[in-house]
């Protein structure tokens, strides 16, 4: 996420509003509910990651032991319990 100067984009009077409350320092303001995204939907994060647990069941599933996949996909072995048991439900 980068910066925007806000002189570049507000209007001198409500920059002059804003520094009432905070003076100098940053602020994120939210988007609106209508524009808001779901976590991973503005990357391919979310396929890589299901990809990746998908990997974790199968080989779990060729009797690869816990901890052996904690140390290949450098996950605790509490992480790769609950993709185990996530997936098996799915």
């Amino acid at each position: 996420m980068g910066y925007i100067k806000a002189e570049d984009i507000l209007p001198i009077e409500v920059i002059e509003l804003i520094q009432q409350y905070v003076d100098g320092q940053n602020i994120y303001i939210p988007r609106k509910d209508k524009n808001r995204m779901e976590w991973g939907a503005g990357t391919a994060t979310r396929q890589e990651l299901c990809a990746r647990n998908q990997q974790i069941y199968d080989d779990f599933c060729l009797g690869i032991r816990v901890q052996e996949l904690a140390e290949r996909y450098c996950l605790s072995v509490k992480s790769i319990q609950r993709i185990v048991r996530e997936k098996k439900v799915s």
